[in-house]
């Protein structure tokens, strides 16, 4: 989970490109732990301490893992500010591959996003214009089900790769689902149901064939997607986007379902 942030499957702490060192390099202290029954979870707990790779005041933060059913995972997220505003804005940045480690890239994968506007980015993954734009007419609409691989070769992922590193604006408000992914060969699906009002996809535009997963299967270019639902990027900068400033005493969340189907 991050701020923004980068790891490969497992469990994905929360993580910050504000800094150097993100969330999911820090040592956390498990608050919980159930290993049996039919809902497992773990609670794990982070203090965050003022000035901390530059964030003001201490956070409170609890991210718990739970398989909330046989083919459900659920991560639920909350932090609360101790003593002073400070910006937070986790997502998950987990990767993920349909067909399994060894089967290739998701190119194939077919996509649907409750997402009718994005955020565009620049060069830099930036919202520097600060605009929304509608997704229709463009590389990034995938309001029906659509092959990932369909455009992608038309798609700037900033930082001169090819792919999509792309903030999305989801339709409606609350716990609801906001994307929906097939695998054809393997008859696998997800659902994925968020909470939050944005989404980052990411199609695993930097994975270079050094990153090994399960089984020491490496990962080459496209090879996982990620679905990260989070607040507006870079809100703190932009007074036009929805804050993602939390003040003492108050309480961000957010939560996840993660559906799988086969």
């Amino acid at each position: 989970m991050t701020n923004w942030g980068a790891t490969i499957m497992s469990i994905v702490l929360p993580d910050s490109k504000g800094g150097r060192r993100g969330f999911s390099k820090v040592i956390w202290t498990v608050k919980e732990y159930v290993g049996g029954g039919h809902s497992p979870y773990i609670t794990l707990f982070y203090r965050s301490f003022d000035g901390e790779q530059g964030f003001p005041g201490d956070l409170d933060v609890y991210a718990t893992y739970q398989l909330s059913s046989p083919y459900t995972l659920s991560v639920r997220t909350n932090a609360t500010a101790l003593n002073k505003a400070t910006p937070v804005n986790f997502l998950q940045h987990l990767y993920l591959n349909l067909g399994g480690q060894g089967s290739g890239d998701v190119l194939g994968h077919t996509l649907q996003l409750s997402a009718s506007r994005y955020i565009p980015l620049d060069d830099e993954l930036l919202p520097s214009s600060g605009r929304v734009d509608p997704v229709v007419g463009t590389s990034y609409d995938f309001r029906t089900p659509t092959p990932i691989g369909a455009r992608i070769r038309k798609v700037s992922g900033g930082k001169g790769l090819i792919g999509y590193d792309t903030s999305y604006v989801i339709d409606g408000e609350g716990m609801q689902k906001v994307a929906a992914v097939r695998d054809r060969k393997s008859g696998r699906g997800l659902e994925l149901w968020a909470d939050q009002p944005a989404m980052q996809l990411y199609t695993g535009n930097g994975l270079n064939n050094t990153i090994k997963g399960k089984a020491g299967k490496v990962y080459e270019r496209y090879g996982g997607f990620c679905l990260e639902t989070q607040g507006y990027p870079d809100a703190v900068n932009h007074p036009e986007f929805p804050s993602q400033t939390l003040r003492p005493g108050h309480v961000y969340k957010n939560d996840i379902d993660y559906k799988f189907s086969f």
